[in-house]
């Protein structure tokens, strides 16, 4: 029997990998504020807005969800930064909306959180790690996370890394495809040498996340790949895999400014966990590459 998902930030980069990956055919009942061109027979948006929790509430109880995938969130550091009370009202309000209405209901609810929750001064953090964020977003994940571990009754947290990946609904935030566009156009791309990820496609992600779904799994859980890479690495392996020249791959400044947040060093995640766990597997960057182009459907690389 097919399941049903509420997906939130449907139309978002995560979530669009999320459904073009629905093999199992489950129903996806996608939440977005805006109309997405993609239709499918198991696919069904619904455009409003999840601060209004009446209409959230009223959705809810329509489809009647078995699990709510929660991408939906503000996630530009700097804005948060900034729109303190606006990112507080998306990524901490609707999270706690969710919560009330997946305990009301016995649903379960995937949450999820950021490697940004770390100061960066580690690295390598594993799920027992206690978080200590530097910026205003990486609080309000924090504040989701226990929101989600305080109330729900079937929870997983999820805190996936750096993302790779391609805009399959042609919208949302793919450093990937805005590189390939900066690429093609000859020009030069900036990438720190000093800020540490364990970069995750996207693909494996929402193999993992719709695995997660399906499973009785609860808990908190590193969805990252196997490296651990500066971004400026990172950067070169993508540019080598695609054949442009490693000269268009170029050295970011450290950028000390009072409008930008302060960004974490080394926010590597170890997989050991997710590995144990999961029976999709976790990926070095290189066969994360082959994947992304595998299913990279008609994006022209």
């Amino acid at each position: 029997m097919n399941r049903t998902i509420l997906l939130t930030g449907g139309g978002g980069f995560v979530a669009g990998n999320i459904i073009s990956q629905n093999r199992s055919r489950d129903i996806i009942e996608a939440v977005e504020q805006r109309a997405v061109p993609i239709l499918s027979d198991n696919l069904t948006w619904h455009i409003l807005d999840l601060q209004d929790s009446a209409q959230l509430r009223r959705l809810f109880h329509r489809v009647k969800p078995d699990v709510i995938i929660h991408t939906a969130a503000i996630s530009d550091i700097d804005y948060c930064e900034a729109h303190q009370e606006i990112a507080e009202s998306v990524n901490v309000g609707v999270t706690r909306t969710l919560v009330d209405l997946c305990v009301e209901s016995n649903v379960r609810l995937i949450y999820f959180s950021s490697d940004s929750i770390f100061n960066g001064q580690k690295g390598r953090y594993v799920e027992e790690d206690i978080p200590e964020p530097l910026h205003f977003y990486g609080r309000t994940k924090v504040a989701g996370e226990k929101i989600v571990q305080q109330g729900c009754h079937d929870w997983v947290v999820i805190r996936p890394s750096l993302i790779t990946g391609l805009p399959l609904l042609d919208s949302g935030n793919s450093f990937l495809w805005r590189l390939i566009n900066e690429l093609k156009q000859g020009k030069k791309a900036a990438f720190p040498k000093e800020e540490i990820r364990s970069p995750v496609d996207a693909v494996t992600l929402s193999r993992a996340v719709l695995e997660l779904a399906e499973n009785d799994f609860q808990g908190i859980l590193h969805l990252a790949g196997n490296d651990t890479l500066t971004r400026f690495e990172i950067a070169r392996q993508i540019v080598r895999k695609l054949g442009y020249s490693l000269d268009l791959v170029v050295d970011k400044e450290p950028q000390v400014t009072t409008s930008r947040a302060p960004r974490p060093r080394d926010v590597s995640l170890d997989n050991t966990k997710a590995r144990k766990v999961l029976k999709t597997p976790m990926l070095d960057l290189g066969e994360a590459l082959d994947l992304i182009i595998e299913n990279k459907g008609d994006k022209e690389l």
